[in-house]
């Protein structure tokens, strides 16, 4: 097995004998996987088998299917590592699987549901002509995907749930390797439910947090922090970080924020949090850094997500991230690989 890098990524297998035409039929058989893999979710595979195993022909009466249809699906979910067969046309979850079900812990249908939407769907296979013209569709069509999404309100809780699962690991990772002490007060900007805010608090007792948020996605905000058994020690406030940001925190926190925009974008939210900052204060940006090397990693196919759902948002290198910082007048003076190719960044208020 290959080491993993630092960013843990792995380098790219190149074998004497690899054929580029079985490599090119590989990326080929992605989007069949995806399909077949919302098609699993679609159908609520996962919650019809968390009882225990089901026949094809049990389960296309409970997905309420085709049972010769369904007994191809089921195939290929078994190759996919979702299911196990486990007798003839007898199916039971696997360990994968069991992220799949709707009400699961950390369960990760919602971003299945999310990337098979059909006007995400469309806008990945339309990225050719985003290339072309540097402009999302759903951006032209609808101002921004989140735009978009107010107007669903079905879709945008699913996106909202995805965000809080995928941000449990950058909360894990912030949590567990950066040093909080001393830091009275967390502003986390931009933080969605709260999800990574919830980590520092639980992790540090003595701290107290804020979080700074649009006034509609505040109520989801404090029911979520008072299930988390944090929202006592934690001020919630409505406001624009392209205008301001409350002053006076230890600590400006922003995860998954800086990625959704394009430069000059980001430079206004990042001058912003500058602007609130006092000479103790640091700022920690949780995103994920590309190798600038040719590298497989998470970000670099991430990206291509961020460039057809958002034509500005981008995922950045850690020079492409470090000088945009220093742009807007912030020095790194940290930075921190975490699981998976994300990156902390610990960065001070540079003299103005």
């Amino acid at each position: 097995m290959p080491d993993q890098d630092q960013t843990g990524s792995r380098p790219p297998e190149t074998a004497a004998g690899d054929d580029p035409r079985a490599h090119i039929g590989d990326l080929l058989s992605g989007a069949w996987k995806f399909s077949a893999l919302h098609a699993f979710v679609d159908l609520r595979c996962a919650d019809h088998l968390e009882d225990g195993p089901l026949t094809v022909g049990e389960l296309a009466v409970r997905c309420q299917a085709d049972p010769g249809a369904l007994a191809r699906l089921m195939r290929t979910a078994a190759a996919l590592r979702l299911v196990t067969t486990v007798a003839p046309a007898t199916y039971a979850l696997a360990e994968a699987g069991t992220l799949l079900r709707a009400n699961g812990v950390d369960s990760m249908r919602p971003g299945v549901v999310v990337m098979g939407e059909p006007v995400s769907w469309e806008a990945m296979g339309a990225l050719a002509g985003t290339v072309r013209t540097g402009r999302s569709p759903i951006a032209a069509a609808h101002g921004s995907l989140y735009e978009y999404y107010r107007h669903r309100p079905a879709l945008l809780r699913a996106f909202e749930e995805w965000m809080t699962t995928r941000s449990r690991a950058f909360a894990d990772g912030l949590a567990a390797v950066h040093d909080f002490t001393g830091v009275r007060t967390v502003a986390d900007i931009g933080g969605g439910n709260g999800t990574v805010l919830a980590a520092v608090l639980e992790a540090h007792p003595e701290t107290t947090g804020l979080l700074f948020e649009l006034d509609h996605v505040l109520p989801g905000a404090k029911e979520y922090l008072t299930a988390r058994g944090v929202v006592e020690r934690c001020d919630l406030v409505a406001g624009d970080f392209f205008t301001a940001v409350p002053a006076g925190a230890d600590a400006y926190l922003l995860a998954n924020v800086v990625h959704n925009w394009d430069d000059e974008d980001a430079l206004r939210i990042l001058r912003a949090v500058r602007a609130a900052m006092t000479g103790r204060s640091r700022a920690l940006f949780l995103d994920y850094l590309l190798p600038d090397d040719d590298r497989p990693h998470f970000g670099k196919f991430l990206d291509m997500r961020m460039l057809a759902l958002f034509g500005g948002g981008r995922e950045r290198t850690r020079s492409e991230y470090l000088a945009l910082l220093d742009r807007a007048g912030l020095r790194a003076d940290l930075v921190t690989d975490l699981p998976a190719g994300a990156g902390l960044i610990q960065a001070s208020r540079l003299p103005d």
